[in-house]
């Protein structure tokens, strides 16, 4: 399996992109919200017939996983789903703090247009109404991040946050609703986004710094609760 996937770097170029990109979404999306957990196989051949492609594309979408640290590959064992790392997560953090503050200071500054207020808005209310599905209240949840980055022009930037908040998201997943009451994520939107109605960077800030807290309250706890699932390589 580790051959197979270095070879696969060398055709890469010649695979189907989008293939390869819905491929590997998939994947994703299964390991963040935990429906693949830290430590299962992922065969090759499984996936290809799940997909309904050749070997190839899942190859590669196994490496983009692997550059990620979603996924791990042992040498004469194969690809396996990576447990969450806190060195990651630690890593992660200084990326999106300082990020996510300075989207919410500059659409602060500039004021929300209208039609970014209406999607902030339905966000919040789409929150409110899927408290207790994990799934669609997280899809709000980064509907409401993402409609201010959108908003200020930095669409881009994104992808960025997205690669590096997975690890985030994997604990985001496992922490609710139990660990982390889902009224409290709303209403810190609330107060990140009445902050920027007021065009108040500091306040905005604040609510922001407030609400990155929330998840790494509990990640130290979940880690103890779940080292099959967790490692502490800080």
């Amino acid at each position: 399996m580790y051959d197979n996937v270095e070879r696969a770097q060398g055709t890469a170029a010649s695979l189907p992109s989008a293939t390869v990109r819905g491929i590997h979404a998939q994947i994703r999306e299964d390991i963040v919200t935990l429906r693949l957990r830290p430590g299962v196989r992922l065969s090759e051949n499984e996936l290809a017939l799940r997909f309904g492609t050749s070997r190839a594309p899942v190859r590669e979408a196994l490496i983009r996983l692997v550059e990620e640290g979603l996924i791990e590959v042992l040498p004469q064992r194969g690809s396996f789903v990576s447990r969450i790392s806190l060195a990651s997560m630690q890593r992660a953090r200084f990326v999106r703090e300082a990020l996510e503050i300075a989207i919410v200071r500059r659409a602060a500054e500039r004021g929300l247009s209208p039609q970014a207020h209406e999607r902030a808005i339905a966000a919040l209310i789409e929150q409110e109404q899927a408290q207790a599905d994990p799934e669609r209240f997280t899809l709000a949840d980064d509907t409401f991040h993402r409609t201010l980055a959108d908003d200020i022009g930095i669409a881009q930037i994104w992808s960025v946050l997205e690669r590096e908040k997975s690890q985030f998201d994997r604990v985001r997943f496992l922490s609710l609703p139990v660990r982390t009451p889902v009224e409290s994520l709303i209403v810190q939107h609330k107060d990140i986004l009445n902050a920027i109605l007021r065009q108040d960077p500091e306040g905005a800030e604040a609510a922001m710094r407030v609400h990155l807290s929330e998840v790494l309250k509990i990640t130290e706890k979940l880690a103890a609760e779940h080292p099959d699932l967790i490692i502490n390589d800080v």
